[in-house]
């Protein structure tokens, strides 16, 4: 059984879960937190977090460390979502949030926490055969999910949150018919496209996560806000939506406050939250949506569970290692040539793991950037390690933390030319252990390369020994070896720069 714990900051509120998995991927909670703190109030509109909503979010993330932090966890996770994307003091905020939570606070993408949600929703409640559209509808965005077998079909992200879209169109209590009008004109703008590229295939279950769709399945199902745990997988058909809509739109804020289901902060913002959940079902002419507890901290629980995060191995899952080697097909890189020099890399750094000390999950990043190293070519020749720097990390790793995407990039930068030196920006950016993992993971990803110099897998197997100051590799292979021998010694010297050892290249006969 593994323990994590992941803290969702939305722009409405922050959520905590701690879990216990399981072997058969089923997460049995250990203590679960949220607090609404309203972070994207003002971002929304003059693109700043306030002081008070900072402090509020400290004080939240401080209560849920002390509660996660009884535990024994193997990784927490923490993600910061639309709110965080567009502030412009998102600095600020987040050294004070890494230094109470005791781990960085990521800012995820919109396809990223898009990712996450679907990955929640599948964790605790599987369809594996069905088609379902899932609608995350939060405070700053709206992830929108089309599924089929348990596969992302398709993903997008929308600024449709209940908070954004409340601080831009609605002023009036209750609103007005004409802000009401620019409000759904402006959702129906934005889900048009993903409603057509979703196409006309059909749609076996809408599922709607967040608080927005348990306060209206709540509403219409007159569960109290109480015990809203007992929402879950239920549903709200198109008329009572609609029927919903109509009400909270006619009603005063202290009228929206006295509907069972819908607590006294929702209420300022659900007029907004149910205009969204009605778009989509009108549009796609949906009988029903239903509605899921699970969310990104699930998915987050999931997904480190899935990559084994504190049981690390030291090769990429499958999910992870399709997310590279489709950013390689798409720039053109030779396929075998990649997969050989992926299993090259990692097999050395597994047999050297005395040597290098690093953490088995490290191996992971470096057979990611075996798979990248040169896609910089899409760019230029010259200077293409630079370039496959740039487009590393500019891109959107699904699955990878923005701390590895960045060490991703720069052992691409460093599998050629010069090591790492003070005035190479992306390098001194890391913080050390990701500074000391380039260093220790360029040259085992040069080494990988030269055995694969001739780009048509000659290498069988790979030995490694160390005696007295020196590493010997003993290459096997039923083929002539001569290019692949001389490149490999050719890293020696950075090799030397690294580990203190000298590096000798042997060849089986």
């Amino acid at each position: 059984m593994s323990r994590y714990a992941a803290i969702d900051i939305g722009s409405n509120s922050i959520r905590m879960l701690a879990a216990e998995v399981g072997p058969e991927g089923e997460m049995i909670p250990l203590a679960a937190e949220r607090q609404v703190v309203r972070l994207g109030a003002g971002v929304f509109h003059d693109g700043k977090m306030s002081g008070a909503s900072m402090d509020a979010a400290c004080d939240a993330l401080e209560m849920m460390a002390a509660k996660y932090s009884k535990l024994d966890l193997l990784a927490v996770r923490a993600v910061g979502t639309a709110a965080l994307r567009d502030a412009g003091n998102q600095p600020e905020f987040l050294a004070r949030a890494s230094t109470i939570l005791g781990t960085p606070v990521e800012i995820i993408s919109g396809l990223e926490e898009a990712r996450l949600v679907h990955l929640g929703v599948q964790s605790q409640w599987p369809h594996p055969e069905q088609r379902i559209l899932i609608v995350d509808v939060g405070g700053g965005s709206a992830e929108i999910v089309l599924a089929d077998g348990g596969h992302i079909v398709d993903s997008f992200s929308k600024p449709l949150g209940a908070v954004r879209l409340t601080e831009l169109f609605l002023k009036s209590d209750p609103p007005d018919p004409r802000e009401l009008a620019r409000l759904e004109n402006y959702i129906r703008e934005r889900i048009a496209a993903p409603a057509s590229r979703m196409g006309t295939s059909k749609i076996d279950r809408m599922i709607a996560t967040s608080s927005t769709a348990a306060a209206v399945v709540c509403a219409v199902n007159r569960v109290r806000r109480s015990k809203r745990e007992h929402a879950d997988r239920l549903p709200a058909t198109g008329p009572q939506i609609r029927r919903l809509y109509k009400e909270v739109t006619s009603m005063s804020l202290a009228d929206r406050q006295a509907i069972v289901g819908i607590g006294p902060r929702r209420a300022e913002i659900i007029v907004a939250g149910v205009a969204v959940l009605n778009q989509f079902v009108e549009l796609l002419q949906l009988p029903r949506l239903y509605y899921s507890t699970a969310g990104v901290r699930e998915g987050v629980i999931a997904d480190l569970a899935h990559r084994r995060v504190g049981l690390a191995q030291a090769r990429l899952d499958a999910d992870r290692r399709r997310v590279v080697q489709g950013i390689s097909r798409r720039y053109g890189i030779s396929a075998p040539h990649t997969r050989k020099v992926a299993w090259l890399a990692v097999t050395i750094f597994e047999r050297l793991r005395a040597l290098h000390g690093l953490p088995p999950a490290h191996g992971q990043l470096l057979e990611a950037a075996t798979y990248l190293y040169n896609i910089g070519h899409f760019v230029n020749e010259s200077r293409h390690h630079k370039h496959s720097l740039y487009l590393v990390a500019n891109s959107d790793l699904a699955g990878f933390s923005e701390w590895e995407r960045m060490v991703i990039a720069n052992l691409c930068r460093y599998h050629r030319k010069s090591m790492p030196q003070p005035a190479h920006p992306e390098f001194q950016m890391l913080d050390a252990e990701g500074r000391r993992a380039v260093v220790l993971l360029a040259p085992l990803l040069r080494l990988a390369l030269a055995l694969d110099q001739s780009q048509d897998q000659r290498v069988e197997d790979v030995h490694v020994t160390t005696q007295d100051k020196t590493v010997e590799i003993y290459l096997r292979s039923s083929k002539e070896l001569d290019v692949e021998e001389w490149h490999a010694a050719q890293v020696g010297p950075v090799f030397r720069e690294s580990y203190g050892l000298q590096l000798a290249i042997r060849v089986e006969k």
